[in-house]
């Protein structure tokens, strides 16, 4: 039997939208049906966002028509979308932290007593905690927001989105910045929500979260429709090739490389309450991944290393020449390059341009003579690494803020280049960017790794590590619990490794 418009609490049909004449949407058309999780994929620029901000009223279409519950629908503004039931929860959360959760949630619409304009507090606490009973979220409506975690405060966002009654709910990348026990705890409220026939449009790059969560799969490409799949029947292959037009096997290029002599050697590096113990060493052109699960240590080793943290015990050689770094700036002299996994917090400087951010940990090459700024050599060299790089911006002067999460990855990696590192420290380097943005990032490894430089890898994830390294050190609870070499990578055996199960 097919399905009609009726069938459907959002039907979006042949939908499109221009910015000066750039088409970022092409006749989109989607359908979600209630009570579903609805996963939205595709690459940055494929026009995800677009599409939800037309459905949400912060743009308004070209052409095309949006129909809830078979009716068509005017969206003109944020207010009617809230007014049809449709309601969003977005990756930056923009709350007031300096109120509690019951104020946030009744923010513009607090209850009052009578026709008066004086909150009735007391009536506001009784429709939170029924809200939350409703959801099955469990949080004190009187804790201040910003003494809440992120999963905390997204589930204070799902809790709005209820109280406005909203049938259609869109959570854009709602587990970047949050725990594997915070996730499950986030997919059994969404499976509660959908229980009640609310319907959830689902935006994340995680493809194992899509496979968990997700019933239904939409892909969009460069702002066109591609294909609706149940996501049972596709697999981590078949939707990558939805998103990006090619295979998994495409996106690692792990060429033979003539491994040199040891860059860094770690004998027995310990900081108490941490990690103990740490022995590894990585060879010029070698890459070598650190696999763990969440609180392994992984982090904290490398920041030890670069300085960031004291180390209590152990030594570290760098071209089998013992060395002592108490800073960042000290591990900067040894040739080393710190890549963080918050590249927001720890890697840019968000209200400043590409250029700014580029040469800030080398201004030094951008001086003349008299170590003044010359800014004409400092432009030479910004437009050689957006070149070399394949930075997607309007130019030099463009704030990074505004760039997408793979071209703000790559900033960051162009501002350590320029210091000429021998030994670089990737930490989560493609964390919450698409895959094509993934396969650009891989590509620059590939291209360090032939010119000698010796390379440290922390991943999350198995395929990456699998596809790019040379050697796998396995890291559970602040111990090496694995050292795989490439010809012994078995995902299982890594897995069982993070997991605390010792591997010889």
């Amino acid at each position: 039997m097919s399905l009609t418009q009726q069938d459907y609490i959002l039907g979006i049909e042949k939908v499109s939208k221009s910015f000066s004449g750039v088409k970022a949407l092409d006749e989109v058309s989607l359908y979600i049906k209630p009570g579903e999780v609805h996963a939205l994929m595709g690459e940055n620029g494929a026009g995800k966002s677009t599409l939800m901000k037309i459905v949400t009223g912060i743009y308004q279409k070209d052409e095309g028509e949006i129909f809830i519950d078979g009716e068509r629908a005017i969206i003109k503004d944020p207010k009617a979308a809230l007014d049809l039931g449709i309601s969003m929860i977005h990756q930056e959360l923009n709350q007031i932290v300096d109120m509690t959760v019951a104020e946030n949630i009744f923010l513009g619409k607090e209850p009052c007593h009578g026709r008066s304009h004086v909150i009735n507090r007391r009536k506001q606490k009784e429709l939170v905690r029924s809200l939350l009973h409703h959801t099955g979220i469990s949080i004190n409506p009187n804790a201040r927001i910003g003494d809440l975690s992120i999963a905390e405060r997204q589930m204070v966002e799902i809790v709005k989105a209820v109280s406005y009654n909203s049938r259609i709910i869109i959570m854009d990348e709602p587990t970047s910045a949050i725990t594997d026990k915070e996730v499950a705890k986030l997919f059994g409220i969404i499976r509660n929500l959908t229980s009640k026939g609310v319907a959830i449009i689902y935006i994340s790059h995680k493809m194992d979260e899509i496979f968990e969560i997700a019933d239904t799969v939409t892909v969009l490409r460069d702002g066109c429709y591609v294909d609706s799949k149940p996501a049972n029947e596709l697999n981590n292959n078949s939707l990558i090739r939805l998103m990006v037009g090619r295979n998994i096997n495409d996106l690692f290029l792990k060429e033979a490389v003539n491994v040199g002599k040891p860059a860094l050697e770690v004998n027995s590096l310990t900081k108490k309450g941490f990690f103990q113990n740490i022995s590894f060493k990585v060879c010029q052109g070698e890459v070598v991944g650190f696999a763990g699960l969440m609180g392994a240590g992984r982090t904290e080793v490398m920041e030890t290393l670069f300085g960031i943290m004291r180390h209590d015990n152990g030594m570290v050689k760098i071209n089998n020449k013992e060395v002592v770094i108490n800073s960042p700036t000290d591990a900067v002299k040894h040739g080393m390059a710190l890549i963080s996994e918050d590249r927001k917090l720890k890697g840019l400087n968000l209200k400043g341009s590409v250029k700014a951010n580029i040469t800030l940990s080398n201004l030094a090459d951008c001086c003349n003579i008299w170590e003044v700024i010359d800014r004409k050599k400092e432009n030479q060299i910004v437009d050689e690494q957006i070149k070399l790089l394949n930075i997607k911006a309007s130019g030099r002067n463009q704030l990074v803020s505004t760039l997408s999460g793979g071209n703000q990855q790559k900033v960051v990696l162009s501002k350590w280049f320029l210091t000429n590192p021998e030994i670089l420290i990737l930490d989560e380097p493609t964390r919450g960017i698409d895959i094509g943005a993934k396969q650009e990032v891989y590509k620059i490894i590939a291209r360090l790794a032939q010119q000698g430089k010796a390379i440290i890898l922390i991943s999350s994830e198995m395929p990456e590590l699998l596809g790019l390294c040379d050697r796998i050190i396995v890291l559970h609870k602040g111990n090496i619990t694995g050292n795989f070499s490439r010809a012994n990578f078995n995902s299982e055996v890594i897995m069982s490794a993070a997991m605390g199960q010792h591997q010889d």
